[in-house]
């Protein structure tokens, strides 16, 4: 088989890695530490790798994999095929970033709003003429379960998975409606204000809880589970030398 590029996303809590031949998606897999997903690369014919880490990371670990080009990395050094409007690039967590390449990458000059559903909500705007201009932040359903329990003297912690219904019936049962609807109507209310202005919006999902949101978001929206590698790799092919 001829070389593949590896492109790497290191989040809060797992780490992905894909293998890209060209801008065709061949492989992907999930590790639990750098170790694992170094030995699993290892073991491919990698030619390019890219890494894009919200956290900071061991570089000389994934240099050591073999490979017959070079490795970048994720960072403001890079070139990229969008232009970064933001006001404070220094704190624009790297996910983010390659989220909206990945958008411009689907869904070429048109307007894309990016959602990602982890431990934070984030929202991210891509301009139709190629402008990243930032979004927004929210707690994701993590964070609002744990809170509810962190900072109240009585209340449970609650787990996503249960009885899910628009009135709650015990308390459990309300923190999970409040939490789950209350992050469905934001979503929604978010999407229908940003298509009041931009018309002809695409809105794209990605993140750990997007699968959980797609049957429950009523406006139409794209699931896009891969978003963020696939916007590495269109990061890489953009540097890669030709």
């Amino acid at each position: 088989m001829h070389n593949l590029n590896l492109c790497i996303d290191i989040g809060n809590t797992l780490l992905k890695a894909a293998l890209f031949d060209h801008d065709k998606l061949v492989q992907k897999e999930v590790f639990s530490n750098e170790i694992e997903l170094v030995h699993w690369a290892a073991q491919h014919n990698v030619q390019h790798i890219i890494v894009g880490s919200v956290k900071e990371f061991e570089r000389e670990l994934f240099d050591a994999i073999p490979k017959s080009g070079t490795l970048f990395v994720f960072d403001g050094s890079l070139r990229l095929p969008i232009q970064n409007k933001y006001a404070s690039p220094e704190t624009l967590g790297q996910d983010r970033l390659a989220s909206v390449v990945g958008a411009k990458a689907q869904f070429p000059g048109q307007d894309c709003l990016v959602i990602d559903a982890g431990t934070c909500v984030t929202y991210d705007f891509l301009s139709s003429k190629g402008e990243y201009l930032g979004g927004a932040i929210s707690p994701g359903l993590h964070l609002r379960f744990k809170a509810l329990h962190q900072f109240t003297a009585k209340l449970p912690l609650v787990e996503r998975e249960g009885k899910d219904s628009l009135v709650g019936s015990d308390t459990e049962s309300c923190i999970r409606s409040g939490v789950i609807n209350g992050l469905v109507f934001e979503i929604e209310k978010t999407i229908a204000e940003y298509r009041g202005v931009y018309p002809a919006l695409q809105v794209l999902m990605c993140g750990g809880d997007a699968p959980f949101f797609e049957s429950r978001i009523k406006e139409t929206i794209f699931v896009f589970p891969d978003l963020v590698l696939f916007g590495l790799n269109h990061t890489l092919l953009y540097n890669a030398p030709r």
